[in-house]
């Protein structure tokens, strides 16, 4: 099932991470950059997966990967990388003042889409990660599908959270 088909029905939460750095951007593509909050390389950020993200998307394909994020990789990724302003860690506290058990019950509903990163005070919308341990394939600057790293990779978007956490 393509992208196009997962967006059709329940809305998906996707996982966009940007690969690629600052030099020789062409001006449409570094505003779109600018609009998803990737600023610099190994960030992070999640997106629903509406017809605009979609564009925004295609239009930065040559930068940044993307695709569906998984409950539990989503937990692990609020649990190790979210921050707070002040660039404090979200602890178990905060998540029980917001009325929530633990990082799965958050990635749950933020998942499912009852949540918003949005509607979560004081969290920065941006995941700061590490370059993946054993560094990426070569060559980064083909599409995933041709076996390098950037485009559209599906539910492969987990294996590389995890390895950047």
């Amino acid at each position: 099932m393509g992208m196009a088909e997962k967006s059709k029905g329940k809305q998906a939460c996707l996982a966009v991470v940007r690969i690629r750095g600052t030099v020789n951007v062409r001006g449409d593509v570094k505003d779109t950059l600018a609009m998803l909050r990737l600023h610099k390389p190994n960030h992070a950020v999640l997106i629903p997966a509406t017809p605009t993200y979609l564009g925004m998307l295609q239009k930065a394909k040559d930068y940044i990967s993307w695709g569906e994020i998984s409950e539990k990789t989503l937990a692990k990724l609020l649990q190790y990388r979210g921050r707070l302003k002040g660039g404090k860690p979200i602890t178990q506290e905060y998540l029980k003042k917001l009325g929530f058990k633990n990082f799965l019950s958050v990635a749950k509903a933020l998942h499912s889409g009852k949540l918003s990163l949005k509607s979560l005070p004081d969290l920065k919308p941006v995941f700061r990660l590490h370059p993946p341990s054993g560094g990426f394939k070569k060559p980064v600057k083909r599409a995933f599908a041709e076996g390098g790293e950037l485009g559209y990779r599906g539910e492969k978007i987990n294996e590389l959270l995890e390895r950047m956490m």
